[in-house]
């Protein structure tokens, strides 16, 4: 892969220029041949690929193309991915059984394993800076997020060891709530927001600057962090709640403002149940059932067992009611209508939601099809760069600066804000 870069430090835009892989282009489409040329033109950040967790189920060599998975290198280049985040994800189990770092490390290893199987493909980027230096020699960035703060384990210094280990955000908490913070799909609000470790774990990021992730947070938790951060914060792979009413796993109008007003990003998920109520409720009804269905036969649960579920449910009840590419949109539009172009991005939870992807984007080739969306709904080429990954850029950028301060304050015996 050919490239050329210009990064354009002071507005904190990066624009790449490359000759692009083979793309499949939608014949006398004027409008999605821009977009093939914009995909391949401009930065793409997606905050949220669950690749790590994947390839510890089973592994693949995603340098080539996958029979399976949302993710390989091939499809990357097809779309035009830059950056895409590994999520290193522990299950909120792994908590209570102390081997949530342990896993942790696990994941990050296979990351490693990536990266080292293929050193003229991939690379981890530490810096918005890498991801510049990357693409000039056409390599696509792997930047690394934790989902789940559980494998800090109590210890301040964790975040240390993790920060060296290449994670740049860590989602506080996720389906359970932690000794970090409460979860949204957590009924058990131990903290009624953050703990006590909690404010002191957000304080010791702001200082080391690792990214805030607020996604599966309770809204207790999220004001919290909002109240305590003075770096901007991100919600890597969330989708909003005026879609969803009452599901608080999607951010509220309420919150979106206010991480906006933090200067933070909402990076929109994908999943078809963050963006449509027919699909959230299809999942909850399904839900239901495979557990009575379990209780009811004493299984075991599992993957493969609600897998297996998964597949008999859509084709004897319902088919899954997937959501489409105007759905996605309407989320952009409507996060874009209350704070601004500057605050909202892509957060796809590829590899991380099973077969509930919207038509059109079911997979790292598909943001193209994205882009051809915001080129329809008028969205302007410099909007368009903003939403693929400038918007993450100036704040990965603003987290390292606030980082700066910080030491700069203690190392002069100043207090930090």
């Amino acid at each position: 892969m050919n490239a050329q870069i210009g990064i354009a430090l002071a507005a904190g835009l990066v624009l790449i220029g490359c000759e692009s892989a083979e793309q499949h282009v939608a014949p006398n489409s004027d409008a999605q041949a821009r977009a093939q040329r914009i995909a391949q033109e401009m930065l793409i950040v997606d905050t949220h690929i669950d690749v790590p967790y994947r390839l510890q189920m089973e592994w693949n060599d995603v340098s080539q193309k996958t029979a399976g998975g949302d993710f390989d290198y091939p499809r990357a280049i097809a779309g035009g991915l830059n950056a895409g985040f590994m999520s290193i994800y522990t299950d909120p189990k792994l908590e209570a059984e102390g081997r949530s770092k342990e896993v942790a490390d696990t994941l990050l290893d296979i990351v490693d394993r990536l990266v080292s199987e293929s050193p003229e493909k991939f690379a981890i980027a530490l810096s918005p800076e890498d991801l510049g230096k990357h693409f000039e020699a056409g390599l696509i960035s792997l930047p690394i997020g934790m989902e789940n703060g559980s494998p800090v384990e109590g210890d301040l210094d964790n975040l240390q060891y993790f920060f060296d280990r290449g994670v740049r955000y860590i989602t506080l908490a996720h389906g359970l709530s932690n000794h970090i913070a409460d979860s949204s799909y957590d009924q058990n609000r131990r903290w009624q927001g953050l703990s006590a470790f909690g404010e002191k774990v957000v304080q010791e990021m702001n200082r080391l600057g690792i990214m805030i992730d607020v996604s599966h947070l309770s809204d207790d938790a999220i004001r919290d962090v909002l109240a305590l951060s003075t770096s901007p914060v991100i919600a890597s792979h969330s989708s909003a709640r005026h879609f969803t009413p009452g599901w608080e796993r999607n951010l509220s109008d309420e919150l979106i403002v206010k991480l906006a007003d933090n200067g933070g990003t909402v990076m929109v998920s994908f999943g078809s149940i963050f963006l449509r109520q027919e699909s959230l409720d299809y999942d909850n009804k399904r839900t239901a059932a495979y557990e009575e269905y379990v209780d009811d036969n004493s299984l075991e649960e599992s993957d493969a067992l609600f897998a297996t579920f998964e597949s008999d449910y859509a084709a004897n009840v319902a088919p899954y009611p997937y959501a489409r590419l105007d759905d996605v949109l309407d989320h952009f539009d409507h996060i874009v209508s209350l704070v601004g172009i500057e605050h909202v991005g892509i957060g796809s939870d590829f590899d991380g939601v099973g077969d509930s992807l919207p038509v059109g984007l079911k997979g790292v080739d598909g943001y193209p099809n994205l882009i051809k969306g915001f080129i329809d709904r008028g969205y302007s080429e410099a909007d368009i760069g903003q939403i693929l990954g400038n918007n993450l850029v100036r704040v990965w950028r603003n987290v390292e600066h606030r980082a700066t301060e910080i030491s700069a304050g203690e190392s002069s015996g100043a207090v930090a804000e």
